[in-house]
């Protein structure tokens, strides 16, 4: 069983930064690929960002440029830089952990970050 554990959401004013951890367990995480979804009330969850064992990415149109993710194999973790917040970002954000097709995925519990002044 894998298991997911994310940090590092929280308040934070229009414009500033957070970075978000998730934590995965089990010894095939080098392999595993990862996203960072999220989801706000009444609507689909979303895939902001996602990153393959070789380290190409993907992002959702409406973080390029603001949001990064990045992997640490040897810390079985997975990361989520977000810069020049906007009220819009303001969501649930969960990680996702699944093989390379996307199959055998598992979800985190979430990590909420709101974005106002």
């Amino acid at each position: 069983q894998v298991q997911l554990v994310e940090s590092g959401g929280g308040l934070v004013q229009p414009g500033g930064s957070l970075r978000l951890s998730c934590v995965i367990s089990g010894s095939d995480f080098s392999r595993r690929l990862v996203g960072w979804y999220r989801q706000v009330p009444g609507k689909q969850r979303e895939l902001v960002a996602s990153i393959r064992s070789d380290g190409s990415t993907n992002y959702a149109d409406s973080v390029k440029g603001r949001f990064t993710i990045s992997r640490e194999d040897a810390k079985n973790t997975a990361y989520l830089q977000m810069n020049t917040l906007k009220p819009e970002d303001t969501a649930v954000y969960y990680c996702r952990s699944s093989l390379p097709d996307g199959t055998w995925y598992y979800w985190g519990q979430g990590t909420q970050v709101t974005v106002s002044s």
